[in-house]
């Protein structure tokens, strides 16, 4: 079967469109590299993209917070120990600590 020019331009232009929904290709995470990843959200799909960790923040250096270091300290080790464990949800004004703390368990 031969396929006609204007056939051939048209499937390629629904190739093209459908090209643009999928997530792009990427590589699984290396978890023994990489302690952490962020979901990237494309089209109806993601993917996980690993994080640097940049930040050298410790726990000791957050101050103010003890009650929410020792309740995000706590869940994290149960969950880690395959215990039941809680999602977290951290909210606050801008510069409260939410992501360094975050960051510091990691």
């Amino acid at each position: 079967m031969i396929l006609k020019p204007e056939v051939i331009a048209q499937l390629e232009r629904v190739l093209s469109s459908v090209e643009q929904l999928l997530p792009k290709a990427c590589k699984p995470v290396d978890w023994a590299a990489c302690h952490a990843a962020n979901w990237r959200r494309h089209s109806f799909s993601g993917f996980l993209e690993p994080v640097k960790v940049t930040d050298t923040t410790t726990l000791g250096e957050l101050l103010g917070v003890d009650e929410q270091k020792e309740i995000m300290v706590n869940n994290t080790r149960q969950f880690l120990a395959g215990l039941p464990a809680n999602n977290s949800l951290l909210w606050g004004s801008r510069g409260t600590g939410k992501s360094s703390l975050v960051k510091a368990l990691l």
